[in-house]
């Protein structure tokens, strides 16, 4: 009880002084590690105090005695997530992962399932500290000085993201999750990589739908560079202005940053064109980041699941690609060619097999899906994880800056030889959802 006592008086000082960014979480039962904040099973989110589990249904604690911090955990034998309110901007994450009389297996996941560690293993007795690397965003739009001059025009389905409700989310899943603590702390020096893009990039919050973007964090240091991904289905060059998505991220974007931007499937709709006003607006979204001291990097959008009958890849994109590899060429800017690095790996997979990668499933296979889908623009998370490793692959052999920030995650990789879909390790999330995304 002195405990709890003592965080809630250093919560409340924490709310007069400005919002807490700093958090030290003991997950267990009721031995308490000193200056941590207790996380018991029933310990259900709550706004007055700002954090907690956003289900506490089949929540457990297990206490094997000893160490108070590493001698308890919390787990479940479903997906569950921890939640805490904290402003915009980047953290390093400290986790305590593992039972000193047992085994574990956790994969972490962030915000709309956002990649951070896959399939961590214990041994039997053994704890594991782990870190990850965190972009926190809201939609409000701040001047240097953090006052508020707009806001992001958010479609309504994305008032249900998990990436927008002004939580850092942290999803806990797979065959035996033990979280034993949690400490959240400010990181003002990483390099950020803000990503832009349509429903191909972005962090897409239902399974079965999953995109690159989502992926690109498990594929680099922690500590030093942190994935924001600002995209968002259905958009084109025009609606990511128009919804002042980019001015948001002109307002947050740092001299050193990277800004990401993959658009052309949904520009390409009846009506748009390279000429019609995309070239325009790329070359000014390179200028302003340039402007910012940020460095742009141009993506060519992947292609899509059409194979022509000598199963080769047909180009349903008209000359965007074309257009992007022009303007990387007059502007020196380093280009990461997704669209020719998803030929190749579309068409080492075959017609057939290619599927594996895309969202087709059948009938039932998912709540409120009595249709099969069969979807050849959208990807699952297998064929998100192997678009993400081709755009790592093409930052390591072109030799860009951002090589020497790839973790050990990534050894080598060929869109020749993809990796087998059925060995791919992706415990699904508790969201799922066999809506489409906007655009095509």
């Amino acid at each position: 009880m002195k405990n709890r006592v003592g965080f809630l008086m250093l919560l409340i000082c924490s709310l007069i002084f400005g919002q807490q960014t700093t958090f030290k979480f003991d997950f267990g039962g009721n031995r308490v590690e000193n200056g941590f904040i207790p996380i018991t099973p029933t310990s259900k989110f709550d706004k007055k105090i700002g954090y907690g589990f956003m289900d506490v249904s089949g929540l457990q604690a297990v206490d094997r005695g000893g160490n108070s911090l590493t001698g308890d955990f919390i787990t479940s034998n479903k997906p569950f997530y921890f939640s805490v309110a904290i402003p915009e901007g980047n953290y390093d994450i400290t986790l305590n992962l593992g039972d000193t009389k047992g085994t574990s297996e956790t994969t972490v996941r962030v915000e709309n399932r956002r990649l951070m560690l896959s399939d961590v293993k214990t041994k039997q007795g053994e704890i594991v500290e782990k870190q990850i690397s965190v972009h926190v965003k809201d939609s409000i739009i701040r001047n240097q000085n953090g006052e508020k001059i707009g806001i992001v025009k958010l479609k309504p389905r994305e008032t249900k993201y998990l990436h927008w409700d002004n939580l850092l989310t942290i999803e806990f899943n797979d065959k035996a999750p033990k979280v034993c603590s949690v400490i959240i702390q400010p990181n003002t020096t990483a390099k950020t990589i803000y990503l832009t893009g349509d429903s191909t990039v972005v962090d897409a919050q239902y399974e079965p739908w999953a995109s690159w973007g989502q992926m690109l964090p498990y594929f680099f240091v922690l500590n030093k560079v942190v994935i924001a991904n600002y995209a968002e289905s259905g958009e084109t060059l025009k609606a990511f202005e128009d919804r002042h998505r980019i001015d948001k991220i002109w307002n947050r974007i740092k001299p050193g940053d990277y800004l990401f931007i993959q658009f052309g499937h949904n520009d390409q709709k009846a009506g748009n064109s390279t000429k019609s006003g995309y070239r325009k607006r790329l070359t000014a979204w390179i200028h302003k980041a340039k402007q910012l001291g940020a460095v742009p990097v141009l993506v060519t959008s992947m292609n899509r699941r059409v194979f022509d009958e000598n199963n080769k890849i047909v180009n349903t994109l008209d000359d965007f690609p074309d257009a992007m590899r022009e303007i990387s060429k007059e502007e020196n800017v380093s280009l990461i060619d997704l669209n020719a690095l998803s030929k190749k790996l579309f068409e080492a997979m075959g017609p057939e097999a290619a599927k594996k990668a895309f969202v087709y499933y059948p009938a039932n296979s998912y709540p409120n899906q009595p249709n099969a889908l069969a979807d050849d623009t959208h990807f699952n998370p297998y064929g998100a994880y192997e678009l993400a490793k081709c755009v790592v692959k093409s930052i390591v052999d072109q030799n860009l800056p951002l090589k020497k920030y790839v973790s050990k995650s990534y050894t080598t990789f060929d869109p020749n030889t993809p990796d087998a879909a059925d060995k791919f390790h992706w415990p699904e999330s508790i969201f799922m959802e066999s809506l489409k995304p906007d655009g095509n």
